[in-house]
């Protein structure tokens, strides 16, 4: 019986990954951006069952590195969001999407990993910034290169 209650902690890690990357994804959708909730949520669902998959899922093997596969979330997601990255007579679109696809991959293997208070917080912070910069409230300090160089 507590071998089933950690797979319910698992499945909860994967519910609340994809929960967080429904709440990116909504912010996008209501922007009309390439990318929107399903996206998102499967990005962020799919990066916290490779991270309990790398810790947990190979108990009959001595040594192995857990990092190793987790690592590929990186890289993996890194190719997805270079997809949605367009250049069209000389303007770069789909930048802020793509690096959104990133940090919700982020969340997703902080939840995975059991690091439920980081994915959260940084859920909350992603969209609280795209919030701030698209209605203006931290424009004028990155146009002046106060907050981002």
């Amino acid at each position: 019986m507590p071998n089933m209650m950690i797979h319910w902690e698992w499945f909860l890690r994967i519910i609340i990954a994809g929960l967080c990357g429904a709440i990116i994804g909504y912010e996008r959708r209501n922007r009309n951006k390439e990318a929107g909730i399903r996206t998102h949520a499967i990005i962020a669902l799919g990066a916290a069952l490779i991270m309990i998959v790398s810790k947990y899922g190979f108990p009959d093997v001595n040594e192995y590195d857990a990092a190793r596969m987790a690592a590929q979330i990186v890289s993996g997601v890194g190719f997805l969001g270079a997809g949605v990255i367009f250049v069209r007579h000389g303007t770069v679109s789909g930048l802020t999407t793509a690096a959104g696809i990133w940090a919700t991959a982020g969340v997703g293997s902080c939840i995975g990993s059991g690091l439920y208070d980081v994915g959260i917080l940084s859920t909350l912070f992603v969209v609280g910034l795209q919030f701030m910069f698209h209605h203006g409230i931290l424009r004028k300090y990155a146009n002046q290169g106060q907050i981002i160089q």
